[in-house]
This record gives C-alpha cells, structure tokens and sequence, in this order.
C-alpha cells in the first residue's frame, strides 16, 4: 500500500473495464435465465403435462426467487461486500442451471428456477451497483449502460440457444437449462480477478484497501480526492424511513413504485415468457422449433432498440421516451388483442405487433423506468427507495407471469391484451401529469423539485 503513488499514478482505464465486464457478467445471466423458459415451456408443458396454472407456476417461480434476492442483496452486501455476493450469486446461477436440468418433476424444477431467481434478485441489485462504485466518473454512464446491453444479449442469447437446441427433440429443454452452467462458471472464476468495491471498503473502514482501488482506477491523486468525496457522501446518506413519508419525497415514492409496478402489468412479460406458446398454441399452425425460432426475431429487436434507448435517452429526456414508449405499447396491445378475434390469428400480425411493442418497451420503459428510478431520490433516502420500488418491481412481474395463461381463460386472450393496453395508458397518463424531467439535472435540483 506505501508504493500507490508510484504504482498507480495514473489509472488503469482497461482495468476499470475489466472490472465493469466482469460485473456485466450477471447481466448475460440474467437476461439469460429469465428469457430461457420461453422456449423450453412447451417442452415441459408436454413432459410433465401441465396445466395452465402449473405452467404459470414454472414460469413464474424465478421471479418469486427474484423477489427474495432482491429484498436480501442490500444488507448482506453492505454487510459482507458486493464481490462476495456476486460471487454467491454466481455459485447459486451455476447451481440453479444445472439442477434445472435434472428434475424429475415439477417441485423440483421449480425450487431450482427458485434458486436461479434469487441469483438474479442479488445480481440485478449488486451488478451496477458495483459497476457504479469502481468506475470513474468520466465514464461511468457508459459502463452501467454495459449492464443493460448485458441483459437484452443474454436474452436474444436465450432465444438461439433454444431454437438451435429444440431439434434435439422433447428432452432438448435440459439442455436448454444446463447451457447457462457455463458463463456462471466463468463469472464466478472472473470474480475472483477484480477488486471490492472502494465504496464499500471506506464504509467497512478499510480505507487504504480503497485508496489502492481508487488509485489503480484513476490515479493516485484523483483516488485522494474521490476517496473525500466518498467519506462525505456516506455521511449524508443517513435517511431514515420515515423520511420517504413525508410529502416530497412521499410523491417521489409513489411516482416510482407506480412506475415499476407499469413497467411490468403493461404486459411485456407475456411476450418474454409466453411468446412460444402463443405461436405453438394459441395462434396453432406452428411446430415447435418454428414457434421458438420466431423468438429470435424477438430479441433481435429488443437488442437494437435497448442500443438506440441508450444513445438517446441522455439527448431526448426520460419523459418524452417513456411517454412515446406507453404509447405505442397502448396501440399494439390493443392490436394484438383484436388479432385474435381472427380465427385462426394471422401469425405475420401477431408476429408484427409483438415485435413493434417490444420495440417500443425497450426505447423507453424498459430502461427509462430503472435511469428515472436511479435519479429521482435524494441521496440520503435512495438507497430505501430504490429498494421499495425494485421489490414493488418484482411483485408485478410474478403477478403478470402468475395470470396470463389463466386471464386468457377467464377474459380470453383479446381481453387480457386489452387489459394490457388500458395499463399502457394509466402510465402514459402518469408520466404526463406527475413525473418530472429529469435529463440534465443536478440530484440537488431534483431534490428542489420535490420541496415546491
């Protein structure tokens, strides 16, 4: 530690990126895991002969582990560190993928997506936390935003290796689940090659642990400096609970909370979920491999949006891009639950709907809904708040997966679509009547905003 100076004078910008790759890793996997069900469910749903609620319960037991991963990560990060986590999480992704595949019945599998959903409930958490905290400020946007395009290419990852595995026949669905074994290996061996995170270091008291950091990542002298700013800033985030009931902040909380709650009931999940048994089932006409291949399509489209939503969402402004995005959700819902008042549904307008709604999720609420989320507290009750609002998250996300097949029973599928169209323009109406700029403003000037 007595040499920083001279080891470290100037930083290491290939190691910051090394570090933030790494951390990116959880991202892949967790695009990964969520996206995979998508084609091995009609695999299972044939296997283990389940009904539409069971299927509902295999899809959704993930996200009932994300919600527990979720509500854990931040005090047993704070308590032990982001890398021992991610590391935990990485064992608990590699444990999961493979238990996955070897199941003998549906209990089973479904303690193994479980196990897998806790993995990503920590990662989502800890992942660009981590990121944020060993980066530069320089360029610390840009390497969070690493974390989001590590998600939407884990998800098109998902949809290739599904289709590419289904011609191996009814048993292709393990191998669909065994594949993600091998890039949670790789995270959990990389981790062990990147350093704590400084922040966290300062607050354990281990501040020249954090010095030495800071200084391998951007020079001795602006790791002195930074390492200040830290100390302060850990000061100030002191926030109690109470204090996100009072009436300012109290309008923030609601503001987020219904934010992430519509980011999930405007019905993008069902796509990510369920888009090969809409093909295979109810729009028929297609073999298995056909109806998950159009899954490729899918998520070739949500990747190239997510890159056009991080170049623009820092040049257009959050509520435009969120506004536009409800919008053209709210039509294609609407259009896509009119196409099965066809019978049969015309595949290439399902297809076209599908594609132009995921589309417009992914330019603005997709990553919209986490960049306002991340910006609209004040530092010292953020850490709380973003907790509330990302369990708020979750919850919706197993409320969503945990009905479709049953709502599309109850109201038929035009209703449940429609039904999604009409939360489309609940947010829309939100964003537009209550939710404020945010691009381009200090955290002390969004704080102000909240005070009027």
């Amino acid at each position: 530690m007595t040499n920083i100076a001279s080891a470290a004078a100037k930083g290491s910008t290939p190691y910051v990126y090394l570090c933030s790759i790494v951390a990116a890793i959880s991202g892949l996997l967790f695009g990964f895991d969520i996206a995979v069900i998508n084609g091995a469910i009609i695999f299972l749903r044939q296997q283990f002969r389940l009904t539409e609620f069971q299927t509902e319960v295999a899809a959704s037991s993930l996200l009932l582990g994300c919600v527990m991963g979720a509500s854990i990560a931040g005090w047993m990060s704070d308590r032990f560190g982001r890398r021992r986590i991610l590391l935990l999480s990485a064992a608990l992704f590699a444990l999961s993928a493979i238990a996955a595949a070897l199941p003998r019945n549906l209990a089973e599998f479904t303690a193994a997506r479980f196990l897998g959903g806790i993995a990503i409930g920590m990662a989502s958490m800890l992942a660009p936390l981590y990121i944020a905290e060993v980066s530069p400020a320089r360029i610390r946007g840009r390497l969070v935003a690493l974390n989001q395009m590590t998600i939407v290419s884990g998800i098109l990852l998902a949809y290739l290796v599904n289709w590419l595995l289904s011609y191996l026949g009814p048993e292709s669905w393990r191998w669909m689940f065994a594949f993600a074994a091998l890039p949670s290996l790789a995270f959990f061996v990389a981790l062990f090659f990147v350093p704590e995170s400084p922040r966290w270091l300062t607050e354990a008291g281990r501040e020249n642990e954090a010095l030495a950091v800071l200084a391998r990542v951007n020079g001795y002298s602006q790791a002195v400096v930074e390492l200040e700013q830290i100390k302060e800033v850990i000061q100030e985030e002191s926030g109690t609970l109470s204090e996100l009931l009072q009436p300012g902040y109290r309008r923030a909380l609601v503001i987020a909370v219904a934010l992430a709650v519509l980011q999930q009931i405007t019905g993008i999940n069902t796509v990510l979920f369920y888009g090969s048994v809409i093909f295979k089932e109810m729009v028929g006409g297609h073999t298995e491999s056909a109806a998950i291949g159009a899954n490729v399509i899918i998520g070739a489209v949500n990747f190239l949006s997510t890159i056009i939503a991080l170049w623009v969402i820092d040049k257009l402004g959050r509520r435009p891009l969120l506004m536009f995005s409800a919008a053209v959700m709210a039509v294609c819902q609407f259009a896509l639950g009119a196409a099965f008042l066809i019978q049969p549904p015309p595949a290439l307008l399902v297809l076209v709907c599908m594609l132009v709604c995921v589309a417009g999720f992914a330019v603005g609420m997709g990553p919209g809904v986490w960049v306002l989320m991340s910006e609209i507290f004040p530092t010292r009750i953020r850490g709380r708040a973003m907790s509330i609002a990302t369990i708020s998250l979750w919850v919706a996300c197993v409320a969503l997966t945990m009905t479709f097949l049953t709502l599309s029973q109850a109201i038929t599928v035009t209703g449940a679509f429609w039904l999604y169209s009409s939360m489309c323009v609940v947010a829309f109406l939100i964003v537009w009547k209550a939710t404020p700029e945010t691009k381009g403003k200090s955290l002390e000037e969004i704080e102000r905003l909240w005070r009027k």
